[in-house]
């Protein structure tokens, strides 16, 4: 069985360390043979089997890391178009979005419908900081295999997913109501949550991506 390439997307946002040792558990655990590479090259995501983007802080300022590393945000557009899976963690999901509405309005790469918007959480605090659990319905989603409703994830944002598709949303947490917690497009995935800090349940969610044959 070929090795599968999994690549983490360095530019300069993200847990590039904790995620790349949480994907090579998850590849061990899914008894995959597998490499993980933290890489700011495109033409090794391009190749890659998996891409992965992480992402924590603002929605412009990721965009605008990605948009400073020459020739990436193409390599990522042209790999997915073609089939690559893609997993997006938590800025790295919003992304996926049509707009940012933090610090103006800024373009995501479209993929899934929506806005990523301040939440609305009247007497709750933001940032949403902390563990929460997931609603879903089980077996809704290869990504989901192994999982039960009310797992809990590691959340921490104050941006979320507003007007998006439901049938793009595959599990949402409660916080002042439902908020998005995985989006899916195609072959394209998103975490609100950061799944690299997510422990047993966040390893399974990744070694399902990595099993994952959209």
């Amino acid at each position: 069985m070929a090795t599968t390439r999994i690549v983490v997307v360095d530019y300069g946002s993200g847990n590039l360390a904790s995620a790349s040792r949480a994907l090579a558990l998850a590849a061990e655990r899914a008894s995959l043979d597998a490499t993980v590479a933290v890489t700011a090259d495109p033409e090794v995501v391009a190749a890659a089997n998996r891409i992965v983007l992480p992402g924590q802080g603002a929605f412009a300022d990721c965009a605008s890391g990605l948009a400073a590393v020459p020739g990436m945000r193409e390599a990522i557009e042209t790999a997915t178009d073609a089939g690559t899976p893609f997993l997006g963690i938590c800025v790295g999901m919003q992304l996926m979005a049509e707009r940012g509405l933090e610090h103006g309005v800024t373009p995501g790469f479209g993929w899934i419908k929506g806005d990523i918007a301040e939440m609305d959480v009247p007497g709750l605090r933001l940032p949403q900081m902390g563990w929460n659990g997931l609603n879903f319905v089980p077996g809704a989603h290869p990504l989901l295999e192994g999982l039960t409703p009310d797992d809990h994830v590691y959340f921490v944002h104050s941006y979320a997913l507003i007007h998006g598709s439901p049938s793009e949303t595959i599990a949402t947490t409660d916080y002042g109501g439902a908020v998005p917690a995985i989006v899916v497009a195609g072959n394209r995935a998103g975490t609100q949550f950061h799944v690299e800090k997510s422990q047993e349940v966040g390893i399974r969610l990744l070694a399902n991506f990595l099993l994952w044959t959209p």
